[in-house]
């Protein structure tokens, strides 16, 4: 547990570290305006987080500021965030709660196979695919806060967007589960 400690824990101030950081502690932020009723507020934290996403992969790689703490903890705060939106949404009945089993299913094998993976020294890194899963699933949770307002038009929009994101997501899943698997197989013959 020392060396995981070590590994992941140490040389961690830089700054897309602390937009990561920020990220987690926008979290209780965003679930305190939403239980209050300021859906609007909360739906800005949401999109402050989901932006400060996007700005710390690019400065960490453009900048070459790559660490174990932001390889681990970039994609957990994305995921907590993410989850709570979604579990917020449905506790409040805009997201159906077949569509969040179904996530929050993926998302607790996702953290099971990462474990893995961090056990076994091995990083399947992000593809295309998933990008486009999360960016897809992020426009699904901010439509989602107009949920209302597309009921009143008659067409509900967020809904068709985030079951296309769902599609997504799983297609993304099925990926890292394959390539995980290859590269834990390719670590064993090698070994």
């Amino acid at each position: 547990m020392k060396k995981l400690f070590e590994k992941y824990f140490t040389d961690i101030w830089n700054v897309p570290n602390v937009l990561t950081m920020l990220r987690l502690v926008l979290i209780p932020v965003f679930v305190v305006l939403y239980i209050n009723g300021q859906t609007k507020w909360a739906l800005a934290v949401f999109i402050i987080a989901s932006l400060t996403d996007l700005l710390d992969g690019r400065i960490a790689r453009k900048y070459n500021l790559i660490t174990n703490f932001g390889k681990l903890m970039d994609p957990l705060a994305d995921k907590l965030m993410v989850c709570t939106a979604l579990i917020c949404q449905g506790i409040y009945g805009v997201i159906p709660w077949a569509a969040i089993i179904i996530v929050l299913a993926k998302e607790v094998l996702m953290v099971v196979g990462a474990w893995v993976m961090l056990k076994n020294d091995v990083v399947v890194h992000s593809n295309m695919l998933g990008k486009v899963a999360m960016c897809s699933f992020v426009a699904a949770l901010v439509l989602s806060f107009f949920h209302d307002e597309f009921l009143a038009l008659g067409f509900p929009w967020d809904v068709i967007i985030l079951w296309i994101s769902i599609a997504l997501t799983l297609a993304a899943f099925v990926d890292y589960l394959l390539a995980g698997i290859k590269v834990l197989k390719g670590k064993k013959q090698a070994e």
